[in-house]
């Protein structure tokens, strides 16, 4: 398949799970308290764990998340009679022009979004839903790769986990949410381990925000959804740049890829350029650790995401190049602008050579396709 005769790779489709997905595939000794999602289209992603349910939205009583995907039943219809299933993510493929995709979750960015899991749930969790994510990739395993789930309540399950997954499954990535556990900085030496491993296995390590949970987020004392969602994704991944790249974890993993998926890319240079210009301003004191300017980090080995309309994008280009911007449709979510995502973006005011590096060649480096 060639689009406007380009090879189309999503960074970052996501799958909606089966509700009962933990109950029937989480180990035995946890299956009493396997997180459950709620049926029906209108709940894509809600998921109840230990009774606190996610997003924390859908406990409010004016919660409007039921009516939002109530709303989008024609357009992914083909996928919500289908129950979500692999077949119809192919479906939903072939009809927006893409090649390949890399799998992300949805009710799965809720599944570990408690401080106080207890570190074998936690690690159960992420098992039972990278052993399902295996076998829905196994319907075309050229076309649909996997990013496994890893838990950061407990760094060695990490670690073992992150290997399973990439040599027992073929997984691509892993991935976490930016939000910090335990209050522990993603630069802390403690996960230098995981960091240190998805190095040696060669594939990337993706970070995703989702919607509100109990964990510390930004934006979150908004009143309402639409100025708390406004916020949470793009400044998670902003706070996740500045921790990876100013914390040193680049400069101790220099060939450890990072991925900070579904929060734009626009804003890119003015936080590069005041991070540089921090790191100059306090070397003597503070950035001695990193011998390279923290721009030259992000260029070596860092992706942010694209939305298919984003149009200040063309800044990020400009300022920074088209060598670590990589797309996404963000299917089948309420926000995806499928099945027009890669028409769109062909719209936006980016040349010819850029448009087929984000679409495939970025994307093939990030997850280290042959």
């Amino acid at each position: 398949m060639a689009k406007n005769g380009m090879k189309i790779m999503d960074s970052d489709m996501h799958i909606i799970e089966p509700p009962d997905l933990w109950q029937r595939y989480i180990a035995p000794e946890f299956r009493d308290r396997a997180p459950h999602g709620r049926p029906g289209q209108e709940n894509p992603s809600v998921l109840e764990i230990d009774g606190h349910v996610y997003p924390k939205s859908a406990r409010r009583p004016e919660h409007n998340y039921q009516t939002m995907y109530g709303r989008l039943y024609e357009r992914y219809r083909h996928a919500v009679d289908a129950g979500y299933d692999a077949p119809s993510q192919i479906v939903g493929m072939d009809r927006e022009g893409i090649d390949v995709a890399v799998l992300f979750p949805t009710r799965g960015l809720y599944a570990l979004a408690r401080d106080d899991l207890e570190p074998r749930f936690a690690q159960a969790i992420a098992r039972a839903y990278n052993a399902w994510l295996a076998e829905f990739c196994s319907t075309d395993p050229e076309r649909l790769l996997g990013a496994a789930m890893v838990t950061p309540h407990d760094v060695d399950a990490a670690v073992e986990e992150t290997r399973r997954a990439v040599e027992e499954y073929g997984f691509k990535s892993i991935f976490m949410r930016p939000n910090l556990v335990g209050g522990r900085n993603w630069s802390d030496p403690h996960y230098d381990p995981l960091w240190a491993e998805a190095e040696r296995l060669g594939i990337a390590v993706g970070f995703h925000e989702g919607g509100d949970v109990d964990l510390p987020q930004v934006g979150t004392h908004f009143p309402n959804s639409m100025m708390r969602h406004t916020c949470t994704h793009p400044m998670a991944m902003m706070l996740a740049v500045v921790d990876i790249i100013g914390g040193g974890v680049c400069e101790r993993f220099p060939e450890t890829r990072f991925a900070f998926l579904e929060g734009n890319c626009s804003w890119a240079p003015f936080l590069l350029w005041r991070l540089d210009e921090h790191r100059e301003w306090r070397y003597d004191w503070e950035g001695k650790s990193l011998p390279l300017a923290p721009t030259e980090y992000f260029k070596r080995q860092c992706f942010l995401s694209i939305e298919c309309d984003e149009s200040p994008a063309s800044l990020a280009v400009g300022a920074l190049g088209d060598e670590n911007i990589v797309f996404s449709t963000d299917y089948p979510h309420a926000d995806s602008k499928y099945p027009e995502s890669c028409d769109r973006f062909f719209h936006l005011p980016l040349g010819t050579e850029s448009k087929r590096k984000i679409l495939w060649d970025n994307c093939a480096r990030l997850y280290a396709l042959e």
